[in-house]
C-alpha cells in the first residue's frame, strides 16, 4: 500500500517540475529583456493571385478537417463495425461494458487497418503527385476518389444504388464510372446499415437461446421473482469466452471487406 501511494505522487511531482520550469523561463526572459512570443491571427489583403489561391487552399483544408469525422464514418467501414460491436454488447446484456470509448477506439483502429491499402493508393496517386505539382487540385481530388468509390461499390447493393439514382432523376448509368458520387455515398451508407443489422441479428440468436433456457428453468423451479438476466449473464459471458467471440467477430468483419 505504501508503494502504491508513492507512485500516486509521481504525476503531481511532474506537474510541479513543469510549472517551476515555465515560471523560471518567464522570469529569466523578463530579467534579461528577452521577448516572449505572442500567438495571434491576422487577416490581411492579398497582394497577388498566388496568395489568394493559398488562402482558398487553407479554407478548403479547414473544411475537410471539419468534415473529417463524417467522411470517416460515412465513406469507410466504420459504420458497419461500430453497429456490430454495439449489437455484441447488447446481445451479451453487459450494459456499458465494454464502454463506448473502447468500442469507438476499436472501431477506429479496425477502420484504419482495413482502409490502409486504400489510403496508400490515395497517397501514391493523388497526394504525392499534387505536392510535387505534377497534377492539379481537381485531378488530385478525382484520383483520390477513385479507390474510395471502388471500395464503396463493392459494398453497395444494386437495389440501394438504383433507389437514389431514380430519386435524383439521373439517367440510368451504363457503366460504373457514370454513377454519380452523390448517389453512391447514401446508397453505401444504407447498405452498410442493413449489413450491420443482419450481422447483429445472427449474433443475438445464441444469446436469446440462453435467455429462454434460463427463464424456462427459473419458471419451472417457481423462482419467478428472480430476474433471468442475472442468471443468464454469466453463461453468456462464459459462452462468448469459450468460442473466442472477439476473435471470431473481428475476423468476420475484416474478411467481410476483402
Amino acid at each position: 500500500m505504501m508503494k502504491f501511494n508513492k507512485y500516486k505522487k509521481i504525476p503531481t511531482i511532474i506537474m510541479l517540475i513543469v510549472f517551476v520550469f515555465v515560471f523560471s523561463f518567464l522570469s529569466v526572459s523578463a530579467d534579461q529583456g528577452l521577448p516572449i512570443p505572442k500567438i495571434g491571427l491576422s487577416l490581411d489583403e492579398a497582394n497577388s493571385p498566388r496568395e489568394v489561391a493559398n488562402s482558398i487552399e487553407i479554407l478548403f483544408m479547414l473544411t475537410v478537417l471539419a468534415l473529417a469525422p463524417s467522411i470517416l464514418m460515412m465513406m469507410t467501414c466504420f459504420t458497419r463495425i461500430i453497429i456490430v460491436l454495439s449489437f455484441v454488447r447488447k446481445a451479451i446484456s453487459t450494459q456499458t461494458t465494454p464502454p463506448n470509448q473502447v468500442l469507438i477506439g476499436l472501431a477506429l483502429f479496425l477502420t484504419f487497418f482495413i482502409m490502409a491499402p486504400i489510403g496508400a493508393e490515395i497517397n501514391n496517386n493523388a497526394i504525392q503527385p499534387y505536392l510535387a505539382e505534377e497534377i492539379s487540385q481537381e485531378e488530385a481530388l478525382n484520383e483520390a476518389m477513385e479507390p474510395i468509390r471502388e471500395f464503396m461499390f463493392k459494398q453497395t447493393r444494386e437495389k440501394d444504388l438504383a433507389l437514389f439514382i431514380n430519386i435524383s432523376g439521373s439517367e440510368k448509368p451504363n457503366k460504373v464510372e457514370d454513377v454519380p458520387t452523390k448517389a453512391l455515398i447514401p446508397a453505401f451508407i444504407i447498405s452498410e446499415l442493413k449489413t450491420g443489422f443482419q450481422i447483429g441479428f445472427v449474433l443475438f440468436i445464441p444469446f436469446i437461446v440462453i435467455d429462454m433456457v434460463v427463464a424456462s428453468t427459473l419458471m419451472s423451479m417457481g423462482m419467478m421473482m428472480l430476474p433471468p438476466v442475472m442468471i443468464s449473464l454469466p453463461f453468456k459471458i462464459l459462452l462468448f469466452i469459450m468460442v473466442d467471440g472477439w476473435n471470431l467477430i473481428i475476423k468476420s468483419l475484416i474478411m467481410g471487406f476483402k
